[in-house]
């Protein structure tokens, strides 16, 4: 059986950095930083005070006041994301084959408010159980999925890719497969979280996982840096439209790039540390080329998981290194978590988003607040540091690697 090539058709955000595709990718270009103290909860109490939170947002502007009683915030984000990725594809939902339409996204939580003010609820209420009738339906986290779908009634394969920070390329790399197998034409695909609550931040704070730069939020996300303390978490959504390619040809659809092939591996070293030399790094990478006929010279961009941890950054470039060899100093390597923040489960999804811009419109997005290289990073590679640099992107790829030692790499092209 040969393998149907698969195209993006329809973007749609809200993250840290902007409530459309076109605020993020200006932001992106621009260096701009999404990190500010925490307004979500009282921090008094939390050795981390600030986040990576989406600004403005207002539920009333996209739901009616029983929507937003029935979903979580997580949810809200992947269906503003969805939607604008379905608008912007420009379906005739009239002649569109929704059984041949469907839905896989991604949440590394769910609904982690939803079952943190229950269960706070509970305990409060002398350990009566007065749990809401919604409160199940807005915990669990394959339940974007299911209202993405039920809102434009695609009855395409449909579920949720749960593995931690990996979620959302996992996700992706599962919808591209279902359209090159023939088992849809369309997907409805990307990642959503909402965990800037008391259980995410101080749950992340007691592993020592986040920064605590408190004085200075804005260069607290400071990948490849000796400095830096940790990453800085991050809200919202990412979604795409992977799409067969003559099915969008046919309807004369927008094309923004090619999907070409994703790969997955595991560390089996620690469940959460990444393994120092980066050995499953390396095969998902390969796995991904392999998956995609390419060789690793054909790859002008790497957009890496680069969290800002002391020990991830490192494993990851050595892996990066490994797989790419001399070719690596011809790369243009980048973290846009120094701007957006790590948004768990829904990173690849807005990182593949930030690939999409490399390859559009020519501009490699930078990696921020970098003051002193850490010395054990080789200096001749290039970071992006500062600034975002004009290249001419033919091929991107983007790796998320998520606790468990769970590894996930995708590849988009030029179209």
């Amino acid at each position: 059986m040969t393998a149907r090539r698969v195209v993006v058709t329809g973007v749609g955000t809200i993250n840290p950095l902007g409530n459309t595709i076109q605020e993020y990718f200006s932001n992106l270009e621009k260096g701009v930083s999404g990190a500010a103290p925490i307004t979500h909860f009282d921090t008094e109490k939390f050795k981390t005070k600030f986040a990576c939170e989406v600004k403005n947002y207002d539920p009333s502007q996209y739901f009616d006041r029983k929507e937003v009683r029935k979903y979580d915030l997580f949810t809200q984000y992947a269906l503003i994301a969805a939607t604008q990725a379905v608008e912007d594809a420009g379906f005739d939902m009239e002649k569109l084959d929704k059984e041949q339409a469907g839905v896989i996204w991604s949440s590394g939580i769910g609904g982690l408010k939803s079952f943190f003010d229950e269960c706070t609820g509970y305990a409060e209420g002398g350990n009566t159980p007065r749990f809401s009738p919604f409160f199940i339906p807005r915990m669990i986290a394959d339940i974007a999925a299911g209202f993405i779908s039920m809102k434009y009634g695609f009855m395409g394969p449909n579920y949720c890719i749960v593995s931690a920070c990996a979620s959302s390329n996992h996700g992706m790399i599962d919808a591209f497969n279902q359209i090159c197998w023939g088992k849809a034409d369309v997907m409805v695909t990307g990642g959503s979280e909402a965990s800037v609550n008391e259980p995410g931040v101080g749950g992340f704070s007691s592993m020592q996982a986040i920064s605590t730069r408190n004085d200075d939020p804005q260069h607290a996300s400071r990948p490849f840096d000796v400095h830096r303390d940790g990453f800085v978490i991050g809200e919202g959504a990412g979604a795409l439209i992977f799409e067969e390619y003559e099915h969008a040809k046919a309807r004369g659809a927008k094309i923004y790039c090619e999907v070409v092939g994703g790969g997955a591996s595991a560390d089996a070293h620690h469940f959460t540390a990444p393994h120092p030399e980066g050995k499953g790094a390396i095969l998902s990478m390969k796995a991904a080329l392999k998956d995609a006929g390419m060789q690793p010279e054909e790859i002008d961009y790497v957009n890496v998981h680069g969290t800002s941890t002391p020990l991830g950054d490192i494993a990851e470039l050595k892996a990066v290194a490994g797989v790419f060899g001399d070719h690596v100093y011809d790369l243009n390597i980048s973290s846009t978590k120094s701007m957006t923040g790590h948004l768990l489960g829904a990173t690849g999804a807005i990182e593949a988003l930030a690939c999409i811009l490399a390859l559009t419109r020519g501009v490699v997005p930078p990696t921020i607040n970098v003051e002193e290289l850490d010395p054990e990073i080789d200096a001749k590679l290039n970071l992006t540091l500062g600034k975002a640099q004009h290249r001419d992107v033919k091929a991107a790829m983007s790796n998320t690697f998520g606790f468990g030692g769970h590894n996930s790499t995708i590849i988009f092209r030029k179209f």
